[in-house]
């Protein structure tokens, strides 16, 4: 273990033993949607911004994605082209294509659902998004968005889709407020290791890595629950979460509270990790706040991009150093940070390795990236802050 974790991490009593009446072979499941018999195939519209930013939904569901079966992305700027091999540098059999006639004409059945997969700084529908998800509602696709925007709210869309006989899911639309549970400090009580995992700006790939992580500890026989808390996240399948910024502020820490009570007495985890929003320390974002508070997390795993040099959307607001926020996450919570990871963007081989090199030198902290270096240096990171998985692991393997 890095010196510095040695020094920082307390070991409480309640993570050190293990559940050794938990099967270490609990088959996965499949999730289906209501009124599904087998998982939706869908197309991901993502019209100009595949593999970019704004594009995150999009890249997220490309990658992984349990509640529907992606067959197709829409971009013209890829058209032809394999979505594995513009966003990652390996074929998955997705295909990029130009526009929603074609992507329908490349499939034996009309596929059953159309997403939106732009996460636009506005968070609202262009005239020209508009109508296509018009067109694919006037073609009997069932559609779903994750934009501040609820689609279903929208008198002409709407009425469309009760014209076809069409549903719209608004990941982002939260329950009444007569519902939501304040924080009442029940998190306390959950028996699994909890992990955040934050960043040091937006659309960093703080989802991505927790998603990594999450299948990698299982293959370990670590049972591992995610908790989502963006539009992404909930679209890929989480079983537990909540759309964070969709949240009266009020509820926030509450709302978070209770997703991560209910992962915890549906599943008796070893390990919860909570997907990040924002950055503690980016004055646009409170997410990252309400997320430490309502999860108390025992770690956090902060994500990092070196090569960018302004925070998204915002020119003239620079990058913070790696260093500065884990002393604001530590000095905000009652955590400690166990590991950095890599977001490659902009960077080859050798600039990912020199990075890893020096900010673990730096930072005293294990490094890694993870989509470019092995799972298992993830959960190494995992084993090194908590030993007592490792036996956990050990025994899983026997």
């Amino acid at each position: 273990m890095n010196t510095r974790l040695k020094s920082r991490i307390t070991a409480r009593p309640d993570l050190t033993v293990m559940r050794a009446s938990l099967p270490l072979d609990r088959p996965r499941r499949t999730l289906r949607l209501p009124g599904f018999a087998e998982t939706p195939s869908a197309i991901v519209y993502c019209e100009g911004n595949f593999a970019g930013i704004d594009g995150k939904t999009a890249n997220g569901l490309v990658r992984h994605s349990q509640a529907y079966r992606i067959v197709s992305v829409i971009d013209s700027g890829h058209a032809g082209k394999d979505s594995g091999e513009v966003l990652d540098g390996s074929a998955n059999g997705i295909l990029v294509s130009a526009s929603l006639d074609a992507a329908i004409d490349a499939e034996a059945q009309r596929p059953d659902t159309l997403i939106y997969g732009m996460a636009p700084s506005t968070g609202k529908l262009s005239t020209a998004d508009r109508a296509v998800i018009l067109d694919a509602i006037a073609r009997g696709m069932n559609v779903v968005s994750g934009l501040h925007e609820y689609l279903g709210d929208d008198p002409e869309i709407s009425a469309a889709a009760r014209a076809r006989g069409v549903s719209i899911r608004d990941i982002r639309k939260p329950r009444p407020s007569k519902d939501m549970r304040l924080f009442d400090g029940s998190v306390a009580a959950v028996g699994a290791i909890r992990i955040a995992v934050l960043g040091t700006d937006c659309a960093i790939g703080k989802r991505t890595t927790a998603t990594v992580l999450a299948s990698a500890l299982n293959a370990h026989g670590i049972h591992t629950v995610l908790v989502g808390t963006g539009q992404t996240g909930l679209m890929q399948g989480a079983r537990y979460g909540v759309a964070m910024d969709a949240v009266p502020p009020q509820f926030c820490c509450g709302e978070l509270e209770g997703a991560i009570v209910s992962a915890y007495e549906g599943e008796q985890p070893d390990v919860i990790l909570i997907e990040g929003q924002g950055a503690l320390s980016h004055p646009a974002f409170c997410t990252s706040a309400f997320i430490l508070r309502g999860s108390q997390p025992d770690a956090v795993i902060l994500q990092h991009a070196p090569k960018r040099t302004h925070r998204c959307d915002f020119p003239d607001m620079s990058m913070p150093d790696p260093k500065d926020e884990i002393a604001l996450i530590e000095a905000f919570s009652a955590t400690k940070v166990v590991g950095l990871t890599i977001n490659h963007e902009g960077m080859g081989k050798t600039e990912i390795d020199a990075a890893i090199t020096d900010y673990a030198q730096s930072l005293d902290l294990p490094v890694t990236d993870a989509l470019n270096r092995p799972a298992d240096a993830l959960v190494a990171m995992v084993l090194a802050a908590f030993p007592a998985l490792g036996r956990k692991a050990s025994v899983a393997a026997q």
